[in-house]
């Protein structure tokens, strides 16, 4: 790999030291991190910085520093303007090679902060445009603008689905956009007959009973209302729900949801929380659902892929470049309950058609988006090199 020459006072270097900068630390620990790891293995100096939280102490534990910065996800101008001028006093001190930031907020921030610090290099990659989500036209209008406004400071501007990166060159918000995708890793992401039969022993789960599981955080845009509301037109089934809401979150409550799905589906709704232990859940699993209203490019989504599970998701920007229709699992309308409930219900029904979708959902997902394979082009990216044969 072929890298350039970072320059200091002390004189050229070939050890790069990059500053990763996301929002909150769920994002920091589940997305940012393996790129963190990639860089280090590459030889070059990483840190992170987003606001503080618990999940940092996972990434500390792998030799990381992590820098808190008072990130807001508001529009709030007081609270941005603390954010930026902690940035600021971050990159002052440390004096990165490249500033490499993530999310919408918190990468306008970081890369107005990069140019004011006059740092060599500016990256950006777009996790989804708050643009693209539902909402009124002025607060869309206002994030097209100020999306157009930050590419004007980004000397490397990638996204993590194709779309998005024809979307950011449609609207000239920067010339060069690169789409890199997101990955996780096959080694850890599989079908798994020993975790599938001890996690269903631990919840009382007989082996024949089809599951149904959803993996996010649980906000409105997630699709609850409609997936919850579905369950009820799915018998023979029930739905593990896995995660919680971030306190950063916005938007109403879940709770009255929760609570009428639970009168309704009674002991087929399990509500699991915040898990570390992902994979083994995904393969006691039959069927994944992701029914959201807008996403980037969705972990979860490649999560399940791998572990052989079909997926049925909404046709939006993400999720339709990920799920093939019909052939790795189904595409419904977003916001809408009855196709959703349709598409479930062919699956829970169908044990074959489930199998041969999470077949050919696995070998897509091993051809596209292994952890390996996409941390390396995105280092070779992120570095301007010639990325890896």
């Amino acid at each position: 790999m072929v890298l350039r020459e970072a320059h200091g006072t002390e004189g050229p270097r070939t050890t790069m030291k990059i500053l990763e900068v996301t929002n909150v630390d769920f994002s920091l620990r589940h997305f940012i991190l393996p790129l963190m790891r990639g860089l280090r293995d590459a030889g070059h100096e990483v840190i992170g910085a987003c606001a503080d939280g618990p999940l940092l102490a996972e990434v500390r534990e792998e030799g990381f520093r992590v820098e808190t910065v008072p990130m807001a996800r508001s529009f709030s101008p007081l609270a941005q303007a603390q954010a930026l001028t902690a940035l600021i006093q971050l990159i002052q001190r440390e004096r990165p090679d490249i500033v490499h930031a993530h999310m919408p907020i918190s990468g306008l921030l970081s890369r107005l902060a990069g140019k004011v610090c006059g740092v060599p290099c500016v990256a950006y990659t777009c996790h989804g445009f708050l643009f693209n989500q539902p909402g009124v036209i002025p607060r869309r209008g206002l994030s097209l603008a100020l999306e157009w406004m930050a590419g004007r400071m980004t000397d490397r501007y990638f996204t993590v689905s194709t779309q998005e990166a024809e979307d950011a060159r449609r609207l000239g918000i920067h010339p060069n956009p690169i789409a890199l995708g997101n990955g996780r890793d096959p080694a850890s992401f599989h079908p798994d007959a020993e975790a599938r039969g001890r996690i269903r022993a631990e919840l009382g789960v007989p082996p024949d009973r089809v599951v149904i599981i959803a993996v996010s955080r649980l906000v409105r845009h997630k699709g609850y209302p409609e997936l919850l509301e579905a369950m009820e037109e799915v018998p023979g089934a029930e739905l593990w729900v896995v995660g919680e809401r971030l306190a950063s979150d916005h938007g109403p409550s879940l709770d009255e949801n929760f609570a009428r799905a639970e009168h309704a589906l009674g002991g087929r709704l399990r509500r699991l929380g915040y898990r570390r232990d992902i994979p083994a859940l995904m393969a006691a699993a039959d069927i994944f659902v992701l029914p959201s209203h807008f996403e980037g490019l969705p972990m979860s989504v490649i999560e399940a892929m791998l572990t052989g599970l079909p997926v049925v998701a909404t046709d939006i920007r993400g999720p339709r470049e990920q799920v093939v229709t019909g052939r790795t699992g189904l595409l419904v309308p977003p916001g809408e309950v009855a196709p959703l409930a349709r598409a479930l219900l062919r699956l829970v029904r169908d044990t074959t058609l489930r199998y041969q979708m999470g077949e050919a959902g696995r070998q897509r997902a091993r051809n596209r988006y292994d952890e390996a394979t996409v941390t390396a082009r995105t280092v070779a990216s992120l570095l301007d090199a010639e990325p890896p044969a």
